[in-house]
């Protein structure tokens, strides 16, 4: 037997190779020339019809809405219920989401807020949310004060005092500014990104998000 036939030499240059070509596709993803898999073209395929039949509905008061051609995973943020204990949008899978995040000191958001309060009493429920989760980082007892004056009762009260989420987010160039809304489906696939202030209960938006909704066969 020659040396090139070595069996032992072949056993272990599988696993070297491999290992090559692991290091070979992480450096690629991180110098840019290939994409992690949330950033692959059809990641989503059973996303992309919803988006379709959306994208004629976002017209009007929801033309800021800008659906996705290609749905791709929504990035796994994380963030704080009303009483401390973390969650993540892994936790609302299974049901669409209307992410928005906000500030006490965003003008925008004071306006926007009241009509995302009025869609969950109208839409919410165990097949879609909005999760609108504040991201001060400083003087957070503002933001109680801020919801009980403008009369928010529907939503509830989520928080991100470390900024991570939308930090994440700016790096990803979904986030410009503030307030920034993201329309999630219930396989987790980002649908659509709206930065800036959206009439969430205006006609337009009631019948987008009851497209949304028609879409879980509720």
């Amino acid at each position: 037997m020659t040396k090139t036939d070595n069996p032992s030499r072949r056993r272990f240059g599988l696993p070297i190779a491999l290992a090559a070509l692991a290091a070979v596709i992480a450096g690629a993803i991180l110098y840019g020339t290939a994409k992690p898999p949330s950033k692959v073209a059809g990641a989503c395929p059973q996303s992309r019809a919803l988006a379709a039949r959306l994208a004629p509905l976002a017209r009007g008061a929801v033309a800021g809405l800008a659906i996705e051609a290609d749905p791709r995973p929504a990035i796994p943020l994380t963030f704080q219920k009303e009483d401390g204990a973390k969650t993540s949008l892994a936790d609302f899978r299974g049901r669409a989401v209307l992410l928005n995040l906000w500030a006490t000191w965003c003008v925008p958001c004071r306006a926007e807020m009241p009509s995302l309060d009025r869609l969950q009493a109208q839409k919410g429920g165990k097949d879609f949310e909005v999760v609108a989760v504040n991201v001060d980082t400083a003087r957070l007892e503002r933001r109680e004060a801020f919801l009980n004056e403008i009369g928010v009762k529907s939503l509830a009260r989520f928080a991100d005092p470390s900024g991570d989420a939308f930090e994440t987010l700016r790096k990803d160039g979904q986030a410009l500014g503030l307030p920034v809304t993201m329309l999630i489906d219930s396989e987790g696939c980002l649908i659509g990104v709206a930065r800036g202030a959206v009439p969430w209960d205006s006609p337009e938006a009631l019948a987008l998000i009851g497209a949304v909704k028609a879409d879980r066969g509720s």
